[in-house]
Formats: C-alpha cells, sequence, structure tokens
C-alpha cells in the first residue's frame, strides 16, 4: 500500500522537530553531511502591508516516475512495492551524482565520508513494521502526516497537490 507525506503548513511553527527525528534515525552528523529533511522559513510581504509567515518542511517527493531511478547507471535505487517509497542501496553506488541532478527537488545528497549518495528513503523501514516514519513521529503539531494513497486521495489534497504540480510546470510529460 503506497505511502504519502502530506504537510500543512497551517499547523507548523518552524520549530524543525521533524529534521531532528530524521538526523537521529538516519545517525546523520552535521559536521560531514546534511539532513535528508529541510525547513524552511520565509515571510511574505502582502499587498496590504502585513507580513505572512510560511513555514515548510520539505524532503525527498518519493515521485511516482521519479527521476532519479532512471539517471542512477547502477540501479541503486528503486521503488519498494509495498510502501511506494523511492529507496536506495547504494553499496554499489560509485558517487557519480547522477541521481542529484535529475532530481527537481536536490533530494539526493552527497556524502563526503564515502563518496556515495544518500536521500531519505520515507523511513521505509518503519513503515514496513507498522511505524510513523520518524520526522512524522517528533512532529507534536500534527503538520507532517503519512497517509496511505487511499487516505490521501479520500481527503481531496491530490487535486491541490495536482494543480500546484501544473502551475509551477513540474508535470512530466
Amino acid at each position: 500500500m503506497k505511502h504519502i507525506f502530506e504537510f500543512d503548513p497551517n499547523k507548523c511553527c518552524a520549530c524543525s522537530a521533524c529534521m531532528i527525528g530524521c538526523m537521529d534515525q538516519n545517525d546523520i552528523d552535521l559536521s560531514d553531511e546534511t539532513c535528508f529533511r529541510k525547513t524552511f522559513h520565509n515571510e511574505i510581504e502582502q499587498k496590504d502591508g502585513d507580513v505572512y509567515f510560511a513555514y515548510l518542511s520539505v524532503a525527498c517527493m518519493h515521485c511516482a516516475d521519479a527521476p532519479c531511478i532512471e539517471a542512477c547507471p547502477v540501479g541503486c535505487i528503486r521503488k519498494d512495492p509495498e510502501t511506494g517509497f523511492t529507496i536506495y542501496d547504494n553499496t554499489n553506488c560509485i558517487g557519480c551524482r547522477s541521481c542529484a541532478m535529475a532530481c527537481p527537488f536536490g533530494a539526493p545528497r552527497y556524502r563526503k565520508s564515502d563518496g556515495k549518495m544518500v536521500k531519505c528513503d520515507g523511513c521505509n523501514t518503519r513503515v514496513k513494521n507498522g511505524l510513523q516514519p520518524a520526522c512524522v513521529r517528533a512532529c507534536s503539531f500534527g503538520a507532517l502526516t503519512c497517509v496511505t494513497e487511499e487516505e490521501y486521495q479520500a481527503s481531496g489534497s491530490d487535486k491541490a497537490c495536482s494543480a500546484l504540480i501544473d502551475s509551477l510546470g513540474l508535470r512530466r510529460k
């Protein structure tokens, strides 16, 4: 059953707990690596002079037709048939960075310590064992959730996301 990350910016306070949960789960050393999940906060001035604070939490989008899969010349990246997450096994990674260049979201990252690429795997093992991804579990405000594809479609979020992708011209043809 495919899983999808949902983000509600109205519940986010940019506390970065999701990032910390990700770093802890994946043993990320910030002196050598960057976290798979990133948080952003922007101040957007409105026409009336008010300021809107926009918060965002992003990681790998686990695209349905993930371009990073085809870009990897040694087949390190694939779709998990059970969860739908885009996962990797970097055992054979040659560090060519083709996956990073193909990804429109910049999800795959180069790890200097071993010269290999790494990326968010949606905490695939946790999800397969009935647990929430670490970033979702760490989000105490409920801004970040992981739902099944059926739950996502029933919520109507798929229509809003589709409209955004189309308006930004990000849909692959």
